[in-house]
């Protein structure tokens, strides 16, 4: 995070990056602190360090980065693999460092793993395979079998249900390797590179399957660690992690959504797609009740506000104006144009409003030069000084 963007959090107090905030309320992660190393001594080497990442229920998280970022390293944490070194990490609402053995092996039924290496039984069958798993939480035999064919089907191995391993190719294997991860409808899907070995239409229909299970009535939390760019497609988040640091965590969806409504601003029409993204990138976001002040005529105003979701209110001297909405913008930066606020803005339903500051506004004006004089005639065209 920028120092800019740390000092601008600091001074709204409630307010977080937008882009970086947890979907849902419910959180499925949360880590802090998360440190781990391997050996010791002289041949210690250590592969993470001091990691943050809060990830809600229902998301669909993609962890990206080179390889030996230590991106597989937190996956295996992540699913009570290894042991807690450093940091604290909740999954599940569960302690991960307080777990017993016992303790952790009760998550890893809560959780559906995904590897390259398909550890398939070479004497079972497909379908066998999958209904193998199901044994971690019992259920009637005839549910669970028609679980599993469904499941199989659903991935394309519909004619494939009496073939042992040998007789599938390496697609297809993945596939039931996918299927038997899901046929117990996890609460958290932990999966390294699941579409590695796929093509690109049975890549997009175990994504699809995934993006399902989020969507559905389960919530599934998806956390994938891939290189493959055709996943990021159908994700709420992408994580990139380098050198054992996460380096960057966005909501692809809410930037695509502020990044739509800067769009839709009449004192940003025209920027390009990259400054926009820019824009929402360092965006804070802020929710005010009905009723509430957000600005008011004649003060030194330091923000400039984009109405996310909800309607405003909008008074001049005491006098009812107009309504803004989705996309429409208010509020002014004082000393960037030397004017005070120019309206007062009251929120008339629960107002999302994304914000920005002067100072990361003015930062991420200066990276794109041939825009930062139009963007200022612009405002100064639209709001000129009294």
């Amino acid at each position: 995070m920028s120092e800019s963007t740390a000092t601008a959090l600091e001074s709204l107090g409630h307010s977080t990056l937008a882009v970086a905030r947890p979907l849902a309320k419910e959180l499925a992660i949360e880590a802090e602190g998360v440190s781990y190393w391997y050996g010791e001594g002289e041949a210690r080497s250590q592969v993470l360090f001091d990691n943050t990442l809060e990830i809600g229920r229902g998301e669909v998280v993609i962890m990206t980065g080179p390889s030996g970022s230590g991106k597989t390293t937190l996956l295996t944490l992540i699913g009570a693999l290894r042991r807690m070194q450093q940091g604290s990490l909740k999954v599940l609402g569960q302690d991960v460092s307080a777990l017993s053995q016992t303790g952790a092996v009760e998550l890893r039924k809560s959780i559906g793993f995904i590897f390259q290496s398909h550890n398939l039984f070479s004497s079972l069958t497909a379908l066998e395979n999958v209904r193998m798993a199901t044994a971690l939480r019992p259920a009637p035999v005839a549910t669970m079998n028609e679980r599993s064919i469904h499941l199989l089907e659903q991935l394309g191995l519909g004619e494939r249900l009496d073939h042992l391993p040998a007789q599938l190719s390496g697609g297809q294997r993945q596939r039931v390797a996918i299927a038997r991860a899901l046929v117990n409808r996890p609460a958290l899907v932990l999966a390294d590179e699941p579409t590695a070995a796929l093509d690109a239409e049975s890549g997009q229909t175990v994504l699809g399957l995934l993006r399902r299970m989020a969507d559905g009535m389960e919530r599934t939390t998806v956390l994938i660690v891939t290189h493959d760019q055709r996943v990021i497609d159908h994700a709420d988040r992408v994580v990139n992690m380098i050198g054992g640091h996460i380096v960057s965590n966005s909501l692809t969806r809410m930037t695509v959504r502020i990044t739509r409504a800067l769009a839709g601003s009449e004192v940003l029409k025209g920027l390009s797609e990259a400054t926009l993204t820019k824009i929402a990138s360092v965006m804070t976001v802020e929710t005010h009740p009905p009723g509430e002040t957000i600005v008011q005529e004649g003060e030194s105003g330091d923000r400039y506000y984009l109405i996310g979701s909800g309607v405003a209110e909008v008074f001049k001297g005491g006098a009812f104006q107009e309504e803004l909405y989705f996309g429409e913008g208010f509020g002014t930066i004082s000393s960037f144009f030397k004017r005070p606020v120019p309206h007062s803005v009251r929120a008339k339903t629960e107002l999302e409003l994304y914000v920005i500051n002067q100072q990361d506004f003015e930062r991420v004006l200066t990276t794109d030069k041939s825009f930062e004089n139009r963007v200022r005639s612009l405002l100064m065209a639209l709001n000129p000084p009294q």
